[in-house]
């Protein structure tokens, strides 16, 4: 895949960069690892004040660097500085939170002292996506910086200026030159890079088949992974939610970043004594959406990030209505220039279909009818997904069950599933494993080390 900027506005290209090398890697993560030596004798005093110069950065630019990413992937300009401004605050969380995550943990035994150690592991590469181009990279990038490592970036090929973007930025705040750098690699180069015996660990958000193939060579040279994969997430609302307030909060999460995301509410299960009053509103509030250029301050919706995508959700309702679903609205893809597609809702698809197990990367809620709540945690939890999950109810007995029997990383009450700093972000199943975030996130690449002195 060539690493150029296409605007999906237009479909035309903006701006192509060439390949890095094998030669130029090699040299890239020699430089990484001298970078690492330096790094880790750092004290987190000075590792944060760099950090804070990077959030400084984030606040101060977030409209030029929100314009980069509209530009290269199509999402609102709006959600892309309330994007950068959200990298700002995971870099500011972690310079003011690392050392106390980091801290020697004292543990009672028959030695005089014991206690778990956390220690940097060296140069690790992350293979990021492009559908949040800067928060992807930031969330983690912040924590692993702060533990004394090093990031190697291999972003999507087509956001490879934001992906410089992300570089600069942590040279000019004061990370040693190294300690961030971005491969303008493809695909089929990313196994040498993880076979490189300075390269100590991987992190993936993407989907399952590169999620596969990253686990699996990193398995076979025994190097550590973290895993963020697809999502269809559920979206369950029960007779005593506020229907207003979980239609808004729905419509957003289905349709938010143009309907790309991993976390968003796919799947909405909606019990039936409801079920109409749901539906009608969720397609009046479909289709009051606006849909256009994504620089416009009241466009809602923007393009899909390229053709491919545009195509293959195309694809996959015309699959979902072959095998006997029904469109209730929209989704279908205009007619006109550049990659848009129509926010939609679609009913009674039957888990028969292959659909029905796939994820919907674009702006189509799937809708199901239920008559309990335990017929909605088995349809939430009958995909091989397990990423997020969201119930609407005010009910504390149904909040209870659906906490503890929903298969996910995360389950939010009345509210979207969303990812925050203080929280950990993860999946399960298909969706992967590890945790970014919290204190998981920036323990993820650490060697969790025993010491005990007689």
């Amino acid at each position: 895949m060539a690493i150029q900027t296409r605007n999906p506005v237009t479909g035309k290209v903006v701006r192509t960069f060439k390949a890095h090398t094998d030669t130029e890697i090699g040299a890239a993560i020699v430089r990484s690892y001298q970078a690492f030596l330096e790094l880790r004798n750092w004290s987190f005093e000075k590792r944060a004040a760099c950090m804070v110069r990077v959030s400084d950065i984030l606040e101060g630019e977030a409209e030029a660097l929100g314009r980069i990413a509209t530009l290269e992937m199509g999402k609102t300009h709006g959600s892309a500085i309330a994007e950068v401004k959200k990298c700002a605050w995971v870099c500011r969380y972690y310079a003011e939170a690392a050392e106390a995550h980091l801290s020697d943990d004292h543990i009672e035994t028959r030695a005089s002292k014991a206690f778990r150690k956390y220690m940097p592991l060296g140069p690790v590469l992350a293979v990021m996506p492009w559908n949040y181009p800067f928060w992807q990279v930031f969330r983690f990038a912040a924590p692993a910086l702060m533990a004394g490592n090093t990031g190697l970036l291999k972003h999507a090929s087509n956001v490879p200026q934001c992906a410089l973007a992300i570089e600069d930025i942590f040279k000019r705040a004061g990370f040693p030159d190294d300690a961030f750098r971005t491969l303008l690699i493809s695909g089929s180069q990313v196994e040498k890079v993880l076979r490189h015996d300075l390269v100590k660990a991987a992190t993936l958000t993407g989907s399952e088949p590169a999620g596969a193939s990253v686990a699996s060579i990193c398995g076979s040279v025994i190097k550590p992974t973290l895993l963020e994969l697809g999502g269809s997430d559920a979206f369950i609302v029960m007779p005593s939610a506020d229907l207003d307030e979980a239609v808004k909060v729905g419509t957003t999460a289905r349709t938010q970043n143009n309907g790309q995301s991993c976390i968003a509410a796919k799947r909405f299960i909606v019990h039936t004594d409801i079920y109409d009053k749901v539906k009608a509103r969720l397609v009046e509030a479909f289709e009051a959406l606006k849909i256009g250029d994504p620089m416009a301050d009241d466009t809602d919706i923007g393009p899909l990030v390229n053709e491919a995508a545009l195509k293959d959700l195309t694809a996959q309702v015309d699959m979902a209505v072959a095998d006997g679903a029904s469109v209730v609205t929209g989704a279908v893809a205009i007619d006109s220039e550049g990659y848009f597609f129509r926010p939609g809702i679609v009913e009674n698809l039957p888990n028969g279909s292959p659909v029905y197990y796939q994820e919907l990367f674009g702006p189509v809620a799937l809708l199901f009818k239920v008559d309990d709540l335990d017929t909605a945690i088995d349809l939430a939890n009958d995909s091989p997904f397990g990423l997020g999950a969201a119930i609407f109810t005010q009910d504390e007995d149904e909040k209870e069950r659906a906490i503890n029997r929903i298969e996910a990383g995360a389950t939010f009450v009345n509210s979207m599933t969303s990812s925050d700093p203080r929280l950990p972000f993860g999946g399960i199943k298909r969706s992967g494993y590890g945790r970014e975030l919290a204190a998981e996130g920036i323990r993820a690449f650490c060697n969790v080390k025993t010491v005990s002195i007689a």
